[in-house]
């Protein structure tokens, strides 16, 4: 199957024709084309938002809203074709495909219900017959790149609120996944549009991602990534002083005292860890527990870890593949870097011997013991199934732990003691904090990162102000 890019509100070819791989993670067979698109392609991108988004702007937001309503319908319409997709392209299983499009759909209606509450303030003059207006204002051309692991989420995430707010948007989906992209944009386009108000291109970062990133036309990038990708995209478009938002990486720590309810906490851990085969930004990526209940603490998860089965996605058999080779390869290198430092292999680790298909992605539910702070499934945002266990005297040295890191986007806390989990709210150098709780994420609440996990934000009334940039006005009468 090919599947073309969007621009001006038509579906075209890269300029010289060329085209890339798309690849299933399951089998490792490839099943579908894109277009490898080239500068000339992101010049015709950036000229069809930049015209488009004047007039774009100028629609009332509560017209711009009936747009992306009607997107939101027609992904509801195509919800089984997106599923299949997601499952082919990304590898998750069709239960956590259907969870995707569900979530796709209420990030576009949460943006849509927000015209309405789209505001600005009014301040006191110190002059007489004066007025001070803060007025709220698009950026103008945005920038959405996108991670693979949740390829169509993080579009509507990206997508509602910069179109509601009067921008226009290009998508450059994740090399590896850019499928649903692509059918994102036919949904689009059926959905009556003006040109240029959302433009999707497919390639390479080095040919696509970076000359967009660079352009002065663009005037925001909100970025799903790495750390290392957030660096890169900041330092690229610093010339232009582009404005950002850095949705980046961190290793959440999950933390676990002697007086939290063991039961509870495992089954937690274990969802947190091998949901999407481990790839979720906000996992639990290293378990920090209380000495006092280490060992009933992980014969239990290990009991429970054991219970997670690799399956056909496709059918909901279990946890799915790694999407990317290379990322399957990393996993590999960061659990033979903590044998090699002491840790020990407790479950799993290693590919399976006999996985659901040949040639695919897969690596087994991974648990790994007598980590240390320094271990580098323990330094590292492993970004798979792999969950290493340390033993902390208390929570001050789990706090400790936790805090060193250089990231901070999420973390978990255990525990019954409020005096424990109010200070770890005002201690706890993260952007979110999940307490005697799951892995979650409520649309009307607010996803960002500290220190090296990013700047910026998205979801809820935080997340679309910033897609606005100030106005000040002094108005005399």
């Amino acid at each position: 199957m090919y599947y073309q890019c969007f621009i001006d509100n038509e579906f075209i070819d890269a300029s010289n024709g060329a085209r890339m791989s798309v690849v299933n993670p399951a089998n490792g067979a490839q099943w579908a084309e894109v277009p490898a698109c080239t500068g000339e392609d992101v010049a015709r991108a950036l000229a069809s938002s930049q015209k488009a988004q004047k007039s774009w702007a100028l629609l009332p937001a509560f017209e711009r809203a009936k747009y992306i309503y009607k997107i939101a319908e027609g992904i509801e319409k195509e919800r089984d074709l997106l599923e299949e997709l997601l499952v082919q392209e990304q590898g998750k299983s069709r239960a956590e495909a259907a969870g995707e499009v569900t979530d796709t759909i209420r990030y576009m209606t949460y943006s849509a219900e927000a015209a309405r509450r789209l505001r600005g303030d009014i301040f006191p003059s110190d002059n007489p017959r004066e007025q001070l207006f803060i007025y709220k204002v698009p950026y103008g051309v945005t920038l959405g790149l996108m991670a693979y692991n949740y390829p169509l989420a993080l579009i509507g995430r990206k997508v509602g609120p910069a179109l509601v707010t009067g921008n226009t948007m290009i998508i450059k989906p994740h090399e590896a996944t850019p499928v649903t992209a692509s059918v994102f944009c036919r949904i689009v386009q059926e959905a009556g549009l003006p040109a240029g108000v959302i433009n999707m291109l497919t390639g390479t970062g080095a040919e696509v991602g970076a000359p967009l990133t660079e352009s002065p036309i663009v005037r925001m990038i909100t970025l799903t990534g790495s750390i290392r990708a957030g660096q890169m995209i900041a330092e690229a478009s610093a010339k232009n002083i582009t404005a950002l938002s850095l949705e980046l990486g961190g290793s959440a720590p999950f933390i676990v005292l002697k007086d939290a309810d063991i039961d509870a906490a495992v089954e937690a851990a274990v969802v947190a860890r091998f949901a999407n085969a481990g790839q979720v930004c906000i996992c639990n990526e290293t378990v920090l527990v209380e000495e006092a209940i280490a060992d009933e603490f992980t014969e239990k998860l290990l009991k429970r870890a054991a219970e997670v089965k690799l399956g056909d996605p496709a059918t909901n058999g279990g946890m799915g593949p790694i999407t990317t080779a290379g990322a399957l390869e990393r996993v590999e290198k960061i659990v033979a870097d903590s044998v090699a430092a002491g840790a020990k292999v407790a479950l799993g680790g290693k590919r399976p011997a006999n996985a659901p298909f040949e040639g695919g992605n897969w690596y087994e539910p991974t648990v790994l013991v007598d980590a240390t702070p320094e271990t580098a499934a323990v330094q590292e945002e492993i970004f798979g199934p792999v969950l290493p266990i340390v033993r902390v005297k208390d929570y001050e040295e789990a706090l400790s732990i936790a805090n060193a890191r250089p990231d901070g986007l999420s973390a978990y806390l255990w525990t019954q003691n409020p005096s424990v989990y109010m200070d770890a709210i005002q201690r706890l150098e993260t952007g979110t904090i999940f307490l005697n709780s799951g892995i979650t994420g409520l649309i009307q609440g607010y996803h960002n990162g500290h220190k090296l996990s990013g700047v910026g934000g998205e979801d809820g009334i935080y997340g679309i102000e910033g897609y606005l940039q100030k106005r000040t006005v002094y108005q005399k009468f």
